[in-house]
């Protein structure tokens, strides 16, 4: 299936090859490259190409470092131009990248031909739980990428028979196959069976546990030619709830021990069989990148620096060696979310390494109406420019936490003294925020004392942090990129990256 495009002159999505594509990103870029943010149309959505780069090597040096797999998540952004930033510049590592959507798969297609024309190894992993109506479009994306360049999700036995189908498509090759574990977030997956870590332990009924039935059916297929049994996979959503620097790590170093039990119950059935344990969410992901891993200090007092250092040195060589991996995604632009987590501390991670935005326009005030008489603003950017999940409050007084759905940049006018939320969010959280959304409208309300309220004037553009930039970035058709490295040019639009939408 070719690629999808966006035809600008009627808004909708539609087949397009390579050289359309490039076509669209020309078209935009004559309309916007060269201008400032304060001449482009709002709402729109930014992306700092200094931020982005920033994250990016980040998560590339820390992997490389300890010698973990890496397996960007491109979801976050469905854009070209990230991906290419995600996976780096290095021809001497694979290129493996996780999708939530087959359209992204499809629109990543040509540059996964360019990375093989290369010689180098790719990989894409369709990351939700396999379901039959995919089968014919990874089939062929099978097809036209060759053996091994296909990964499937699986939970559940019955997925197997859509497996089973790609394999047998003229044309397609038998997938590799993750087991996705359940390691407590409850989205999906298949929980582990309390026999991996206990032998004796008594499973309700005397039934055989699910996981059991699941290893036994890949093992099956894998013996008929239908999928290859390529690893156990794994996404600790519940990091999202850290809250103190370096916690992730905790997460992270379970997540490392659930696929460890996993994966030791699947080489009891199949002795020596080659495995990838990948583990990650952001919070978890990043926090490998902490100064102590790779060296022999022990600064983090709860131990767990030690401990996945030990894990990482035990399964990662030898006889009974694993391939580790790590996945995530939106790491790359980050957003309030990622920061509410500490999941680094402020050396790491602070509001400034955020690399999006969302551009608004002041579209009039109300003073007074907002608490203790402050100024209320309105601004045309609400839940389908924002998005609409908020930071959870894990606050010991509910309510007291952020619990706004975006942050006034410091940017603009008197806005450039809009407090940065620090080391102390989201528990303190003075200033400008987006207090309130509707579908098209967005209330600025000001939280901190009156008198030291920062005016706003009608008209006046500002620039939003969002909670969760994969949601903020889903109704736009594009991003605009500046870079903030450009002395005195910081707000000029350097170029134009068109985003995928649809599934």
């Amino acid at each position: 299936m070719p690629p999808i495009s966006l035809n600008t002159s009627n808004n909708q999505a539609t087949m397009a090859s390579p050289t359309s594509d490039a076509a669209l990103k020309e078209q935009l870029k004559g309309r916007f490259v060269g201008k400032t943010l304060n001449e482009v149309p709002t709402p729109s959505v930014i992306l700092d190409l200094a931020k982005l780069e920033t994250n990016c090597n980040g998560m590339l040096e820390a992997t490389e470092k300890l010698g973990l797999l890496w397996r960007a998540h491109i979801k976050t952004h469905k854009t070209t131009e990230l991906t290419r930033l995600q996976v780096g510049n290095d021809m001497s590592r694979p290129v493996n990248i996780v999708v939530s959507t087959i359209i992204e798969a499809e629109n990543i297609l040509p540059l996964l031909k360019e990375y093989q024309s290369k010689g180098i190894k790719v990989n894409v992993l369709f990351s939700f739980p396999l379901f039959p109506s995919a089968v014919s479009r990874l089939a062929d994306l099978s097809a036209q990428l060759g053996p091994d360049s296909i990964s499937l999700m699986v939970d559940h036995p019955k997925q197997l028979e859509s497996a089973s189908a790609i394999a047998h498509t003229t044309g397609a090759y038998p997938p590799l196959v993750f087991i996705k574990i359940d390691g407590g977030y409850h989205r999906a997956g298949v929980e582990p069976s309390p026999t991996f870590i206990n032998p004796d332990a008594a499973i309700q009924g005397g039934t055989r546990h699910p996981s059991e039935m699941l290893i036994d059916a890949v093992l099956a297929a894998e013996k008929e030619n239908k999928c290859v049994l390529h690893g156990v996979y794994i996404h600790a959503g519940h990091s999202y709830g850290t809250r103190t620097d370096w916690a992730a790590l905790g997460y992270l170093t379970e997540e490392f021990r659930i696929c460890l039990d996993f994966a030791e119950a699947i080489r009891k059935r199949s002795p020596g069989h080659k495995l990838v344990m990948s583990v990650g969410a952001t919070p978890t992901a990043t926090a490998i990148q902490h100064p102590d891993i790779v060296s022999s200090s022990e600064r983090n007092g709860d131990g767990s620096v030690k401990k996945l250092r030990e894990f990482i040195t035990k399964w990662a060589t030898g006889d009974n060696a694993y391939q580790l991996e790590v996945h995530a995604g939106v790491y790359s632009t980050l957003d309030l979310q990622q920061l509410a987590t500490h999941a680094r501390d402020s050396s790491l991670l602070k509001a400034e390494d955020i690399a999006i935005s969302v551009l608004a326009e002041v579209a009039s005030l109300y003073p007074s109406r907002g608490k203790n008489s402050t100024t209320e603003a309105l601004i045309n950017a609400g839940c389908l420019a924002l998005g609409r999940e908020p930071v959870t409050d894990m606050g010991n007084v509910p309510g007291a936490d952020y619990s706004g759905w975006g942050f006034a940049m410091p940017w603009g006018g008197k806005l450039t003294s809009n407090p940065v939320p620090g080391h102390d969010f989201p528990r303190v959280h003075p200033g400008w925020q987006v207090g309130k959304i509707s579908q098209e409208h967005g209330i600025l309300v000001w939280h901190g004392e009156p008198e030291e309220e920062i005016p706003l004037e009608y008209g006046q553009r500002v620039r939003v942090w969002p909670n969760h930039s994969c949601i903020a970035g889903a109704c736009f058709d594009w991003y605009l990129i500046v870079d903030s490295r450009n002395t005195g040019r910081e707000d000029e639009v350097v170029d134009v990256w068109p985003r995928w939408r649809g599934w």
